[in-house]
């Protein structure tokens, strides 16, 4: 499981032909019973993979519309068991960041964390790059483990992607903070 899954799924339900792509993910997870709560999911650097100028407009479409406006996207998370609260873009040192915020009754909607045993765990393949966690990374053979205590109420995580992003196309230029 890749940090982009999150996102990747968000986008798929929607069908475009580019690719929307993101330097860094961060999670921070109020649970306010045993698998309920809210989760804010930050994307930081927002660029387009696109190679034409077709699909460049069609990403810059699915961003600006269909993700940060649109119906469309609250109804594919409400399917998928996130009530969105809000999303939005903004711009910190020219990079385009987004951010959803959203409630769920099952925090396994949120990344596939678990809670089990009285703990909570995020199991990840092992080349993917936890850069900050509250919790405690356990590494085993083939995957690595975040794990929380059940007293624990806030559950944060950051992750890197392994995308290059020097090679991608600037989205925070056709930003609008009016949008």
């Amino acid at each position: 499981m890749k940090a982009k899954i999150f996102f990747i799924l968000i986008l798929a339900a929607l069908t475009f032909s580019g690719c929307l792509v993101y330097q860094k993910v961060s999670y921070e997870i109020a649970v306010d019973g045993k698998k309920s709560g809210e989760a804010t999911v930050t994307f930081y650097d927002l660029k387009s993979d696109a190679l034409g100028n077709k699909e460049f407009k069609e990403d810059k479409e699915t961003l600006f519309d269909k993700l940060l406006k649109s119906d469309e996207f609250i109804l594919s998370q409400k399917e998928e068991g996130k009530a969105v609260i809000s999303r939005r873009l903004f711009l910190d040192k020219k990079q385009l960041n987004g951010e959803v915020k959203f409630n769920f009754d099952d925090v396994n909607v949120v990344e596939g964390i678990q809670f089990q045993d009285g703990y909570y765990f995020l199991t990840v393949q092992e080349g993917d790059s936890i850069i900050s966690t509250n919790g405690e990374i356990v590494p085993a053979k083939n995957f690595k483990r975040i794990i929380w205590g059940s007293t624990e109420r806030i559950l944060k995580f950051e992750m890197l992607t392994d995308v290059n992003l020097d090679d991608l196309r600037e989205l925070a230029p056709f930003y609008k903070a009016s949008n």
